[in-house]
């Protein structure tokens, strides 16, 4: 599907920093504990508008707040919107949904964006469900996307732990509706909190945590700046994990909305399985090991594009 550009696994960091190092920055224990809880029966599969999918986006702003980043949405965290179910006639077809924003301050021009979405099917009944014969039971969305709000959150932890003023603010978003159409990515495109031309480029993570070596990470949306090639240069593989990138802006997740407006964009993932869209997308089956180089190498890569000027959009397409 993706040309791939398979990286080779080199032992250290051009910057001397060891990847046994780095694992230290991301915990997961937080990871289990946020994607347990997310995909939980409790949550009921955190439909579009449903009661469980606002406990999550309240789950969200706890740590946002816990980590002391400052609200950006409309309402303090909270962004709100509408969203319309058109896959399936129901009643109550249009639903409220909100995106949750937190922002790191560093008093500098740019802001990276690293979005995720919390939205996942409930029980299949508002369409998107893959196995026909299970609507009305839950679909828990573990990976889809219950992974990559826990990556997000566990970021979101990193940095403002660290000690270290970027010099680049960071913005975290968990965004609504994305099973209906992106529609919480694109409701925030045009009514952006931070004004889109001082955006440096975005990170998507969705579904990051079913890896499997015999098809890789895929990072997508290396095309979009001429300027990953350089940040890719200085960044290696984890121990046990290869990934390959792929020019593509588009990819049928969030980061679609910003790449639209010509922001530089990359979406990791990990690809589809046969649990994508169904009941069996439960906690137990993410590879926690994964995810955590996963995330490790999000960090090199974000700490590499702070290295860089404004970045400069380039269209796929």
């Amino acid at each position: 599907m993706f040309k791939k550009q398979l990286f080779t696994v080199i032992l250290g960091f051009l910057c001397g920093c060891t990847y046994s190092a780095l694992q230290a920055q991301i915990n997961q224990d937080n990871l289990k504990k946020h994607i347990y809880y997310l995909a939980s029966d409790e949550m009921n599969g955190r439909a579009t508008g449903s009661k469980e999918a606002d406990k999550a986006a309240k789950y969200i702003q706890k740590h946002f707040r816990k980590f002391n980043l400052s609200p950006k949405g409309t309402e303090e965290y909270e962004q709100n919107f509408e969203a319309k179910i058109t896959r399936v006639k129901v009643q109550d077809s249009i639903r409220p949904s909100k995106n949750v924003i937190g922002f790191l301050d560093n008093h500098a021009e740019y802001t990276i964006v690293i979005g995720a979405h919390y939205d996942h099917l409930g029980t299949g009944r508002d369409g998107g469900s893959h196995d026909s014969t299970r609507l009305g039971e839950i679909h828990n969305g573990a990976d889809d996307n219950a992974s990559g709000v826990a990556g997000m959150i566990e970021l979101a932890r990193h940095y403002t732990t660290n000690d270290i003023t970027e010099p680049f603010n960071m913005m975290f978003i968990a965004f609504g509706a994305e099973e209906l159409g992106l529609l919480g990515s694109k409701h925030f495109v045009e009514h952006p909190t931070v004004p889109l031309e001082e955006i440096h480029w975005m990170l998507n993570f969705d579904m990051i945590g079913r890896y499997n070596p015999d098809n890789s990470l895929a990072v997508i949306g290396y095309g979009t700046s001429p300027q990953f090639k350089s940040i890719f240069d200085n960044v290696e593989s984890p121990p046990d994990l290869k990934f390959y990138t792929s020019k593509e802006g588009r990819g049928g997740s969030d980061q679609t909305s910003f790449y639209d407006k010509s922001i530089p964009v990359l979406f990791f993932h990990t690809g589809g399985h046969e649990d994508y869209h169904r009941t069996g997308d439960t906690a137990d089956k993410i590879n926690y090991q994964a995810m955590e180089h996963i995330l490790n190498l999000a960090i090199k890569t974000l700490d590499n594009s702070m290295e860089q000027s404004k970045m400069k959009f380039q269209a796929t397409e």
